[in-house]
């Protein structure tokens, strides 16, 4: 009987770590995706404004963290909550993607610079969307 509640409770537990895992998660991604789109704005701005390198250039710099912070975000959900480790190289390979921008934009390199952007936007958008799970249908629609 004991050992049946100390398994309950251990499988509540775990249960709770990969639920904050992956909230955590989720955030993380969102952010990434938010700080490339704005990125994409902050680009316009730099064709059109005297304001608009700044804003790139710190742009970049918060869209790197936030990419460090999907690695984290990742690692965390793998490890403790014993979820699967391949977010964990989306992840990584999300920010050896964010490495190569970066370089790529201190190049001045925009032939390379600018559709990688636009790849590593969908990219970012499609892990949100896996991240969040299947789409579930309401009961009661389509009547």
């Amino acid at each position: 009987m004991a050992t049946q509640v100390t398994k309950a409770k251990t499988k509540t537990k775990t249960t709770t770590n990969a639920q904050r895992g992956s909230s955590f998660l989720q955030i993380a991604i969102a952010l990434q995706t938010l700080t490339i789109f704005l990125q994409a704005v902050s680009a316009g701005l730099l064709l059109t404004s005297s304001y608009g390198e700044a804003l790139h250039s710190v742009g970049a710099r918060v869209m790197y963290g936030a990419s460090m912070l999907y690695v984290l975000a990742a690692v965390l959900a793998w490890k403790p909550g014993g979820g699967s480790p391949r977010p964990v190289w989306h992840a990584s390979g999300f920010l050896v993607l964010a490495s190569v921008q970066v370089v790529l934009g201190i190049a001045h390199v925009p032939s390379v610079h600018l559709p990688l952007g636009v790849l590593m936007f969908g990219l970012s958008v499609l892990a949100l969307a896996r991240c969040q799970g299947p789409i579930r249908s309401r009961g009661g629609e389509g009547r």
